[in-house]
């Protein structure tokens, strides 16, 4: 790729205005892929002055103008589908599989939903004598992590694209290499110069000069909940908006008229899946005490079941975790289980057999766990699955509770209604029921610290949309 080193700043690739440089590593091998520059303020400004001059136009640009730049954004997108999840698979670790179906999937999934948004959503409504009016929020500030990139920074491109805002883009250092792709099928898509923006660097450096940047309107944010709330108080110096999808650490309640063999096995691959590198999945699996060992076997059974292995491998389940960074605190905190006397069932410290290089994790299950044990508390991002008791469905609900974060939630149950009934008294964002699986056009976000607003769905565009009302604009009724 000829724009490793270069920022997409004002439609053209340009260099830093200060070098400085990172290693790109492929977490399956440990060797460095590429390198690419890391930006400051000096180039936020940059970005942000050609994002505020393209506002201007973009911001008036029809829907149906809209609605065929998004089009043609998909089809490009999916001309490049083969390098996109290649790209994916080698900078994060996601098996070639995972990467197709499901990693790169996401980016046609955000597309073509907010184009289909876009075509029927309406900016002015009616109210009485008053009228509705939708409008851009600005120039939108755009930071994403590495777990899914693609995903995370389609669900915050395309509704701004489709709600007429300009953006800055600053894309995980860790996983960067897919965000060059995206700006290089926005370029030729012909979004216009200034309208995208792309300046890569780290938290401390360009995170935090795009969250205090006066000529940022919003910040979107996905990320862990430390940086989120870096990202909120740098942002509330200029009074700007902030929506943000941070941490989970979600529970999965098996009820007790449960398929306990499918919910239990369900549960494992969930949490396995991605290599455990997801904030909504369900780390804490609730369990019925008198279910407690035989779900502990059957999660065992399952876990021993997944092959950790070469991401290019066909036969490969889940690949390494992102970094060494990831790596060291996945095995500090398995070490920590143990220390604090929770039933390790199987997996462990250190990396599979046979694996001696690359950030592989043992598939990791936890029994006997209670919820004041850390592994209980705090978001472990890897593949390591925590089993808790209770005794009545009340203690259940208390314990999925009990917890600072409120992303996502899930149920089993061999009758929906009850189902319903335990999901409706869980204080998430989301809850799946019965092994549910994500849908586009729903919205996705959490409770307490799990961050605040709306992603995916035309939930989704509402927070890139300012609302005015436009008092007599209209006759009153007769």
């Amino acid at each position: 790729m000829a724009h490793n080193l270069q920022f997409y700043i004002d439609g053209k690739w340009v260099d830093p205005v200060t070098p400085r440089t990172i290693d790109v590593i492929n977490p399956a091998n440990e060797e460095v892929i590429t390198q690419i520059s890391l930006g400051s303020a000096a180039d936020v400004d940059k970005a942000v002055a050609a994002a505020r001059r393209a506002f201007e136009s973009f911001s008036r640009t029809t829907k149906a103008e809209r609605v065929a730049l998004l089009e043609k954004i998909t089809a490009i997108y999916q001309s490049r589908y083969p390098e996109i999840t290649e790209t994916i698979s080698k900078e994060m670790g996601a098996p070639m599989w995972l990467s197709k179906a499901a990693q790169a999937a996401t980016g046609v999934g955000h597309l073509t939903t907010f184009t289909n948004i876009l075509k029927n959503f309406e900016f002015e409504k009616p109210h009485g004598t008053t009228t509705i009016v939708y409008e851009p929020v600005g120039v939108c500030g755009l930071i994403t992590p590495w777990n899914w990139p693609v995903n995370q920074i389609m669900c915050k491109v395309a509704p701004a694209l489709a709600a007429g805002c300009t953006m800055v883009l600053k894309p995980s250092e860790v996983a960067p290499l897919n965000a060059l792709i995206i700006a290089e099928i926005l370029d030729e898509a012909g979004v216009p110069p200034g309208v995208f923006n792309l300046v890569n660097g780290d938290g401390p450096s360009v995170g935090e000069a795009i969250s205090s940047h006066p000529g940022v309107d919003m910040v979107s944010f996905t990320g862990s909940t430390r940086a989120g709330i870096a990202v909120a108080k740098a942002a509330a110096e200029t009074v700007k908006r902030v929506a943000q999808e941070l941490g989970g650490k979600s529970a999965n309640i098996v009820l007790d008229d449960a398929d306990l063999v499918k919910a239990v096995g369900g549960g494992v691959q969930q949490i396995m899946m991605n290599s455990g590198q997801s904030c909504n999945a369900p780390t804490r699996m609730l369990v019925p005490r008198h279910k407690h060992d035989q779900a502990a076997e059957i999660a065992k059974a399952a876990a021993e079941k997944v092959k950790v292995g070469d991401p290019t491998a066909g036969d490969t389940t889940i690949g390494p975790v992102v970094s060494e960074v990831q790596f060291n605190k996945i095995q500090a905190l398995i070490e920590k289980g143990i220390k604090e006397g929770a039933t390790l069932v199987t997996g462990g410290p250190g990396r599979p057999e046979g694996l001696n290089r690359g950030y592989y994790v043992r598939p990791t299950i936890f029994a006997n766990v209670t919820n004041d044990m850390t592994i209980a508390r705090e978001e472990i991002f890897g593949p390591v699955l925590s089993i808790l008791p209770y005794d009545t469905e009340e203690d259940a609900i208390r314990i999925a509770n009990d917890t600072v974060y409120g992303l996502s939630g899930y149920v089993q149950s061999g009758d929906v209604e009850h189902a319903k009934a335990v999901a409706a008294r869980l204080r998430t964002g989301n809850v799946h029921l019965n092994g549910a699986g994500a849908d586009f056009t729903a919205p996705f976000g959490g409770y307490k610290q799990s961050g605040n607003g709306r992603e995916w769905g035309e939930y989704g565009m509402h927070d890139f949309l300012e609302i005015k009302a436009v008092l007599g604009s209209r006759q009153a009724a007769e």
